[in-house]
């Protein structure tokens, strides 16, 4: 293998696909990245036998094809490194030459036969195509209410509920719940299956085109998704979730008898600084609802108080006092494009809702205030 590379493009493509490969792994290859040459396009993999990504680059000039099989961290080291606009790799039996201008690096690699295979898209059967701004936004709205690491093995993923055209993704860490809709470009019949957070945070990074189609395909243990069309376009597999997700559409509430619309700046400026004055024993702020009025308040051991006022116009319910973690409630309205929320209420002890143009709905327990 030769290939002459721009070397920017291929930045942007081991900062994306470098993050799939596994920090810590008793198998060599898999902290590798395959290399592949063909005619006018280099493909780069890499996989943790979980998650697989495959990306194209074809800012490259392909002397002769080949395949090659090099250390991630060491490639991603040199080539950010060097300074060169173009890099030249070549292989020499299983080292691979790195050449700029005035620097030479002969890195030692892998047998590329030994590399575990990375599905390609090919001909597997499409369940749906959306938007690649539609997918990125629905992603940002739910993937930060998913579970990191949850004895609930189901909820450590984003659900993925599709109703014909219509795509709901749902998360949630038992202590709120996120729920994301938007259309598809086509979709027939239903599908449902759990994701994995690590391979949607892959594909808001593989978007960088909101107009290009995703195309999505659901398998019996596993999803893949191709970005954009072409040999260049970009494909991530993974294996699914197993377990049954929660039945969220039973904890979001349906009862609440108290509303009101805030600007999303407004409220979200007043909860960060009424936020400032708490700490991890005390890390709830009060929102005191009355007619007129919104008072936010905070108050922690050894710091001191805060108060915030944000003046009402369509409260609509009796005054009412609840708490809430301030992280939680900043979390969604960060992901709000802007404009309105409504925040839906019941008691002290019930749980707040958050909603924006239909679109997005978030639900949050409250916390106890001594």
């Amino acid at each position: 293998m030769k290939v002459l590379c721009e070397r920017t493009a291929l930045v942007d493509a081991l900062n994306i696909v470098g993050s799939v490969v596994p920090t810590r792994t008793p198998t060599p290859v898999l902290r590798c990245l395959k290399l592949t040459a063909t005619d006018g396009l280099l493909v780069l993999a890499a996989t943790d036998l979980q998650v697989g990504i495959r990306l194209g680059v074809e800012q490259v000039d392909v002397e002769q094809p080949g395949e090659a099989l090099i250390p991630a961290d060491k490639m991603t080291q040199i080539v950010r490194a060097c300074d060169d606009p173009t890099l030249t790799f070549e292989t020499e039996n299983h080292a691979v030459h790195i050449r700029g201008a005035d620097s030479h690096f002969k890195v030692f690699g892998y047998d590329p036969s030994e590399f575990p295979p990375v599905p390609e898209f090919g001909d597997a059967t499409v369940d749906c195509e959306i938007s690649a701004g539609t997918l990125q936004r629905l992603i940002a709205r739910t993937l930060f209410a998913a579970a990191a690491e949850h004895s609930r093995y189901a909820i450590n993923g984003v659900l993925f509920d599709r109703r014909g055209k219509l795509l709901r993704l749902v998360a949630t860490d038992g202590r709120r719940l996120a729920l994301a809709k938007g259309d598809c470009l086509t979709g027939e019949g239903d599908c449902s299956c759990i994701i994995p957070s690590k391979a949607l945070k892959l594909v808001a990074k593989l978007v960088d085109d909101p107009d290009a189609t995703v195309r999505i395909a659901v398998e019996e243990n596993q999803i893949r998704l191709a970005v954009g069309e072409g040999p260049d376009a970009a494909m991530l597999s993974s294996t699914l979730v197993e377990g049954a997700f929660p039945p969220f559409d039973d904890v979001i509430p349906k009862d609440q008898d108290k509303k009101v619309t805030f600007d999303t700046a407004t409220l979200s400026s007043a909860i960060r600084r009424a936020a400032l004055l708490t700490n991890e024993e005390s890390k709830g702020v009060r929102l005191s609802f009355e007619n007129d009025k919104l008072t936010l308040s905070s108050r922690a051991p050894e710091m001191g108080e805060a108060t915030v006022e944000i003046k009402l116009d369509d409260y609509q319910g009796e005054p009412l006092e609840i708490g809430f973690n301030p992280g939680f409630i900043t979390d969604a309205l960060a992901v709000i494009d802007g404009g309105k929320v409504t925040i839906e209420l019941k008691a002290p002890n019930k749980p707040g809702v958050l909603r924006t143009n239909g679109e997005f709905t978030y639900v949050i327990m409250p916390v106890n205030l001594q």
